[in-house]
């Protein structure tokens, strides 16, 4: 129960960053309301909150938080922006999972 309440806020954390950065991207890329950058601001807000429930230390914490981040993007970019990852992109975001699994969840003496 730990680790998935662990990988939720991971989960949680890299939506409000990639969905608080994507707010502010359309506000200064494509043109929308000054609202999109202030909603941008208040999600990205909340990100640097979400990690600090984590039960590991900050270093860890967001060294790991890195490869969620990798994977996430690049989920999004599939489902968002309609960009279909290649075989690189899924072997290198695999490749970072694997490695916040190793960081976090190993059992430590």
């Amino acid at each position: 129960m730990v680790i998935a309440k662990s990988l939720f806020y991971f989960f949680l954390a890299g939506v409000c960053e990639i969905g608080g950065g994507y707010l502010v991207w359309l506000w200064l890329r494509e043109d929308k309301s000054p609202w999109f950058a202030l909603m941008g601001c208040v999600v990205l807000s909340i990100y640097g909150v979400v990690p600090t429930l984590q039960p590991a230390n900050f270093g860890r914490v967001y060294a790991a938080y890195g490869g969620i981040f990798i994977a996430l993007s690049i989920l999004w970019g599939w489902r968002v922006d309609k960009v279909v990852p290649d075989r690189f992109d899924l072997l290198g975001g695999s490749i970072a999972l694997l490695g916040v699994l190793v960081m976090m969840y190993s059992p430590r003496a």
